[in-house]
């Protein structure tokens, strides 16, 4: 009986890591849009973006009466996570302007290769045959984009896409290395240290006030999506978070084709399909 009561609770557990995963995926889809809506340099963008992140983090802590767990106990991990995530984000903007959205988050779907190995080495996670070929596959995807992109302005926000994905691999490692850190503090924290950053390389104090409210509205965004992947980190497995995060990459090339006309390249269009069919075949098998 009372395994059968620890069975039902880790299901639970992991269905509600599946959700809010799920969840983020969606969510972090709509990046490149609000990016790419406005004319404010990435590091205008991130200035306000972060100030508005931390904003509506900080609330939600409170919210939450957490405040001295999420900040002042969040640990060596928390503060590991607090960088890592910076490092990420300071890839990530950019990474829209200079290339399309198609190929940011079609190059994000790598990934599992990432995470599922950096788990495999760390913490012993086992990762199964069909998640190594659904990794690789993946990896030759990301490939034959990237090689597209040789020769025009495009490769350098493909690398930036790449670095940013090596990061939220990393991240994800962690946070099921050690579930018990906080989610909501870092998160913060990542967005706060990247101000005086952007302080540096822009003016943020000089973008039109529409860019002002699109921003406030992608902090947003961004700690919702933010909190709900690292909560959802911490109930499944790493390779399995990387996975379903994957559920932007159909999403995020149809927003850019509806909102700024983006058509992939070839080389986009091709990578895309072997990355999409290596993912899909890795979940239809673990499922079966």
């Amino acid at each position: 009986m009372e395994r059968a009561s620890q069975n039902t609770i880790q299901l639970a557990s992991h269905k509600m890591g599946v959700t809010l995963v799920l969840v983020s995926a969606i969510v972090f889809s709509t990046a490149g849009v609000f990016t790419k809506s406005i004319d404010s340099t990435a590091w205008q963008i991130i200035f306000w973006r972060g100030v508005f992140a931390a904003a509506f983090t900080t609330v939600y802590v409170l919210w939450r009466g957490s405040i001295k767990r999420e900040f002042m106990q969040m640990g060596s991990s928390g503060w590991a996570a607090a960088v890592i995530g910076a490092s990420g984000t300071a890839a990530f903007i950019p990474a829209f302007k200079l290339t399309t959205m198609a190929n940011v988050m079609l190059i994000y779907a790598v990934a599992p290769l990432i995470a599922a190995l950096l788990a495999w080495f760390w913490i012993r996670e086992r990762m199964t045959p069909s998640v190594m070929l659904g990794c690789l596959g993946a990896f030759v995807g990301v490939a034959i984009i990237v090689k597209g992109s040789f020769g025009n302005i495009n490769l350098r926000g493909d690398l930036l896409a790449l670095w940013m994905t090596i990061a939220m691999a990393v991240l994800m490692v962690i946070y099921r290395r050690y579930p018990a850190t906080p989610a909501a503090g870092p998160m913060a924290l990542s967005s706060i240290v990247l101000l005086p950053v952007a302080l540096v390389f822009s003016n943020p104090f000089s973008i039109p006030f529409y860019d002002f409210l699109v921003t406030a509205a992608f902090g947003l965004i961004f700690a919702i999506a933010s909190v709900t992947l690292a909560e959802g980190m911490k109930r499944i497995p790493a390779g399995e978070t990387a996975l379903l995060s994957a559920l932007e990459t159909p999403l995020a090339p149809l927003f850019g084709w509806m909102f700024f006309s983006e058509i992939p390249a070839r080389s986009t269009f091709l990578g895309g399909a072997i990355i999409l069919f290596a993912v899909l075949a890795t979940q239809i098998k673990k499922h079966e």
